[in-house]
């Protein structure tokens, strides 16, 4: 059984869950309670492609800072709450359209009836999260440590305690630092629950190591039918979160849009600084967002490039002081090194007015 399996919440105005597409969620790393450099923070993401945004809510000036915060951007906020029930309940009254909550870390039973029945009264989803530096010492006892089986156990026991008092519209979210841990945590939960899952890594580490750790988790995970959002965490600009994320579900299938850039390792025959020019042809085709299931091939061998690429729609191959523009592994002409970018660009735009022209 597949995500489609999931019950369907809603998360302002975007709707997860019961085979709706995986959506890519990041969180900033700003101050909450700078609301210019929060919201131009989002921005960023949102251009990017993320589709919903976490931000943390410390402090009662943060809870505040909320609504102005929602009022200016264009996905849906999610409040991330620690310790203080008391901020959970400021951010559903300033609009949060959903929040992030550890019913174990915030106080005793009254105090999450509280923050259950603020979320009731406003229809505000509530993500259950639960990680692996957050699991209860009775669990780690029960199994001797950290386990899949102990936080998929520790999940459910707070998925329960919320839906004793009246309450269903849930995410669960269980993440780990050890990936194999995390793949089997998913794989258990979504045995025994239909609730929808935000899926990710925790913990992953820099952009090199961090991309590496999510892209085996999440493609195993993802790739199983699990999971219906989903964080790249990386130690470093968010926006990074947003391009892996999106790179990881194109990969297996799961979301449409943008090109696809190929390029091959080099070797002694490259004659051109191929690391390079693949990098801003990487950059550059950010742009061209609108040529679903375009493939772009880098190529640096003027030789063997053309037949390498011909399972790429275009393509460029370099060799010494000049290079070959390449449609369907067909050379069209030569180029001088310096234009390639340049030419190959005026390619893409070509192909996006021709698209546009013909109505798609």
């Amino acid at each position: 059984m597949g995500r489609e399996r999931t019950r369907k919440i809603r998360i302002g105005t975007r709707t997860i869950g019961g085979g709706s597409p995986v959506a890519i969620q990041s969180m900033c790393n700003t101050k909450t309670e700078n609301v210019a450099a929060t919201v131009a923070q989002i921005h960023r993401l949102e251009d990017a492609g993320c589709e919903i945004v976490r931000v943390t809510v410390p402090t009662a000036e943060a809870a505040k800072a909320v609504k102005e915060i929602k009022r200016q951007i264009h996905i849906p906020l999610v409040a991330d709450i620690h310790f203080d029930y008391k901020m959970a309940i400021a951010a559903i009254e300033n609009g949060a359209d959903k929040i992030r909550i550890n019913p174990g870390n915030i106080g005793g039973a009254d105090r999450v009836r509280a923050v259950v029945e603020a979320a009731k009264a406003r229809q505000v989803p509530i993500r259950v999260g639960v990680n692996s530096g957050s699991l209860e010492k009775e669990l780690l006892e029960k199994y001797g440590g950290v386990t899949a089986e102990g936080l998929v156990e520790s999940a459910l026991d707070k998925v329960r305690l919320i839906e004793e008092l009246g309450y269903d519209q849930l995410v669960i979210s269980i993440k780990s630092s050890d990936v194999l841990m995390c793949i089997r945590a998913h794989e258990l939960i979504h045995q025994r629950t239909d609730y929808p899952l935000h899926v990710g890594i925790t913990e992953a580490g820099t952009l090199y190591s961090g991309n590496i750790k999510s892209s085996v988790g999440l493609g195993i995970i993802l790739h199983e039918g699990i999971g219906d959002t989903i964080r790249v965490s990386l130690t470093g600009d968010p926006v990074e979160e947003v391009k892996s994320a999106k790179l990881i579900l194109r990969t297996l299938g799961l979301r449409e849009g943008g090109v696809e850039v190929v390029s091959c390792p080099t070797c002694g025959r490259t004659n051109i600084d191929l690391i390079g020019l693949a990098s801003k042809v990487e950059t550059m085709v950010e742009e061209f967002d609108q040529l679903k299931g375009v493939k772009v091939a880098v190529m640096g061998c003027v030789v063997n490039g053309p037949g390498e690429a011909r399972e790429a729609d275009i393509g460029i191959a370099g060799g010494i002081g000049e290079g070959l523009l390449i449609r369907k592994g067909q050379p069209v002409r030569k180029v001088p090194e310096e234009e390639l970018l340049d030419v190959l660009k005026e390619e893409l735009a070509q192909m996006a007015a021709d698209r546009m022209a013909a109505g798609g």
